[in-house]
């Protein structure tokens, strides 16, 4: 469910969609803030937070970047156009120098393209992409071991 947002405040951000296992799988390098090329109907479902980004991912195509794999779910099941797919791939609002920097760095390092959240700003729905390099199993051990250490010192038993 969305968070509430403050109907005054315009620059507050709304988050609709998060891909909570993106920080477990990877290792987040570095972020870039894109647009997303929606139709009306999808926007309106977005902010009832019919979204998801789980297992999605950022492809480039031709030179242009997409959002595949995510899941946006009919506003009005009914009223929605019948060749309607909710996993369409979605186009990303990128300049071409961030664009030529996303296929420059996840081609030489072999780097992978991850959506990381579904938002709101300033009235535009907006997708957080990550820069990311795959965890290996041992990180991943190390990732939970730091957790459930954290977790623990919070509850006061320390070990």
């Amino acid at each position: 469910m969305p968070k509430p947002q403050d109907t005054n405040n315009r620059t507050s951000t709304t988050w609709y969609a998060t891909n909570p296992k993106a920080g477990f799988d990877y290792e987040i390098l570095e972020t870039l803030e894109a647009g997303v090329v929606l139709f009306g109907h999808e926007v309106k479902s977005i902010k009832t937070g019919k979204a998801s980004i789980k297992g999605s991912y950022v492809k480039i195509l031709d030179g242009e970047p997409f959002l595949i794999g995510a899941i946006i779910a009919p506003y009005q099941p009914a009223n929605t156009p019948a060749d309607y797919d909710p996993q369409r791939s979605r186009k990303l609002l990128l300049s071409k120098k961030q664009i030529a920097t996303l296929v420059g760095t996840s081609q030489a390092h072999g780097l992978t393209l991850i959506p990381l959240k579904l938002y709101d700003k300033n009235g535009k729905i907006k997708l957080l992409v990550g820069i990311a390099r795959g965890k290996k199993k041992y990180d991943k051990r190390e990732t939970l071991k730091k957790k459930d250490i954290a977790r623990a010192r919070q509850r006061g038993i320390e070990e």
